[in-house]
């Protein structure tokens, strides 16, 4: 488990480098059966890879995977991985989206992109979104490990899409995660191996921002019912300052049957008052 310098360590890589990697974050036996309940995913559903050349036509993609398998809860909770997230933004960030990334043989590199460059914000900017990729398979020049561009989260533009960009190869044993600055330039490395790539994507936002999924209406209200309450609050179920994302002034996470986790802000404003008034 991660010590307190241990996260503001990884928290100021990010901060100064755009990534850091979190090597051997998640057990074997973890690692072993988040791939095995991929499997029986892609079996059952009988899944087939992306339509679009950015997300890849070898590569096989399962989104809203919190609904598939208790299993995946584990994931965005991760002890080795949550506490960095919550340092770099802060305690009532959300999770923004979380899928499967399993590169095929023959998956050609994905261009070399930003996540933050379809939101309106003048670069560079504070870190908005906090990226982790999880690691399933131990990640190789040669099966696609993802590619980065170290400090580009500084750069004052986007990168031009389709461009060639002398990038830095992730590489990094299965069960780590690499956590990064969505501003930071990066993209999927190409496929030559002859067997296919595991990984997760588990993106996390701040709480005033909109998720990339809408997980309140993709996840049945019963499933949610039964997560941990931390992840009801990230799958917002939770209101960001006593302010945003409040239900007629109540918590939503009231709706799964549990206690408000806070005061309203203008709730708040008013014991506070009257608190001060008692003192004096």
């Amino acid at each position: 488990m991660l010590t307190d310098a241990d996260i503001q360590t990884h928290a100021a890589r990010i901060r100064d480098d755009g990534y850091t990697v979190i090597e051997r974050a998640a057990s074997p036996d973890l690692v072993e059966g988040l791939k095995a309940a991929v499997l029986r995913i892609e079996s059952e559903r009988n899944l087939a890879p992306a339509r679009t050349s950015f997300e890849g036509f070898k590569t096989l993609r399962i989104n809203n995977l919190l609904t598939y398998d208790d299993l995946f809860w584990e994931v965005p909770l991760h002890d080795n991985v949550l506490p960095v997230v919550e340092r770099v933004l802060d305690r009532e960030c959300l999770l923004s989206s979380f899928c499967s990334l399993v590169l095929g043989p023959g998956q050609e590199a994905q261009p070399i992109h930003e996540d933050t460059q379809l939101i309106p914000l003048p670069r560079p900017h504070i870190p908005i979104t906090i990226n982790a990729i999880w690691a399933l398979s131990d990640f190789r020049e040669d099966n696609g490990a993802t590619r980065i561009i170290p400090r580009s989260h500084k750069f004052d533009s986007s990168p031009e899409y389709g461009k060639e960009y002398d990038a830095v190869t992730a590489t990094m044993p299965a069960g780590s995660v690499m956590l990064f600055d969505s501003a930071l330039w990066h993209g999927g490395g190409a496929n030559s191996s002859d067997a296919r790539r595991f990984a997760f994507s588990c993106a996390y936002c701040w709480g005033w921002m909109r998720q990339q999924e809408n997980l309140q209406l993709g996840i049945p209200r019963e499933t949610a019912a039964r997560f941990p309450r931390r992840l009801q609050e990230l799958c917002g179920y939770s209101v960001y300052k006593g302010q945003f994302g409040h239900i007629d002034n109540h918590d939503p996470i009231e709706l799964l049957g549990r206690e408000r986790g806070k005061r309203m802000v203008w709730e708040a404003t008013d014991v506070r008052k009257a608190r001060l008034a008692g003192q004096a």
